[in-house]
């Protein structure tokens, strides 16, 4: 397995202002703060940064501030989203001139439903020119498809810039990959830092989740690395029924988890984009209880 990006890599959410645009003080901040908690890398355009919502201007203009923010100070990945290989590939190369370490390809957008064979050429095609290393968000059941490990093995068989897994799934069945795939990929998981500690046994280079407790995560990957397991599980243990909330769906994780983020950070107000769960009183106030404890949370 490739050893040469580990760690906690924080994803962007997306901040939009009152009119309805992007945020640059918001994203920069979400920047400089995962710098300050020793984030190992960071990440944009998954999920967390609702890429779906977002026009291919303004994807683009994500991945340029994450550059020209973290200016060399870490490493990146970008999530790279597009219906077609022509799409994709614009977006790869993109990526690659601002400087990514890495890029992370989804499904293309309409193949619920698409066999192994379609999704396999598909990704061939555009990992085949690549300038920079490439992984799959393998997700099916966020994403409505995805691809086998004998189907991921192969794919790395007859692609060696194919280095990289994102996961969203069971630290048991994430180990599972790993056993199955041979060492061949860098696994990295998500579903927002759950069973952490079982994700660094189970042999993950490292997991991506959104900033919001990521100083945190942090020191218990590091604590990992350094044999400290009962150090780790305790700051585990605390983050649990945060992340246990936050992770009930995805609305739920982007509605609470950016709010959430926002108040450690000072961001006063937190507009949402359509469509979006809106925040209820219940909400907020789960929110403020599994978020007390976190440095700068009020």
């Amino acid at each position: 397995m490739s050893e040469e990006h580990r760690g906690i890599w924080p994803i962007l959410y997306a901040f939009f202002d009152g009119f309805g645009m992007l945020d640059r003080g918001a994203m920069r901040a979400q920047v400089e703060a995962c710098v300050g908690f020793g984030a190992h890398g960071m990440a944009a355009l998954g999920l967390a940064t609702e890429v779906s919502k977002l026009t291919p201007e303004e994807r683009r203009r994500v991945m340029s501030w994450l550059a020209e923010d973290l200016n060399g100070r870490l490493p990146f990945a970008i999530t790279v989203f597009g219906a077609t290989q022509t799409e994709q590939i614009e977006q790869v190369r993109a990526a690659a001139d601002l400087g990514a370490a890495w890029v992370i390809l989804q499904p293309p957008q309409g193949a619920r439903g698409a066999s192994e064979g379609e999704l396999m050429r598909f990704f061939a095609s555009v990992v085949k020119v690549s300038p920079i290393p490439v992984g799959l968000q393998n997700a099916p059941q966020y994403l409505g498809s995805g691809l086998s490990d004998d189907s991921l093995m192969r794919l790395a068989r007859d692609n060696p810039q194919f280095r990289y897994l994102k996961g969203e799934g069971p630290a048991l069945s994430i180990a599972d990959t790993i056993m199955a795939t041979g060492g061949a990929l860098s696994v990295f998981n998500g579903r927002g830092g759950l069973e952490l500690p079982d994700n660094h046994r189970a042999g993950c280079a490292g997991l991506i989740p959104a900033p919001e407790c990521a100083d945190v995560q942090v020191r218990i990957w590091e604590a990992m690395d350094d044999g400290r397991e009962e150090e780790a599980e305790r700051l585990y243990a605390q983050i649990l029924p945060l992340v246990t909330f936050l992770m009930q769906s995805v609305d739920q994780f982007l509605c609470y988890g950016k709010r959430l983020t926002a108040r450690r950070l000072g961001i006063q107000e937190v507009h949402d984009r359509a469509p979006a769960q809106a925040p209820t009183e219940a909400g907020i106030a789960a929110m403020e209880r599994y978020g007390r404890g976190l440095e700068g949370f009020g």
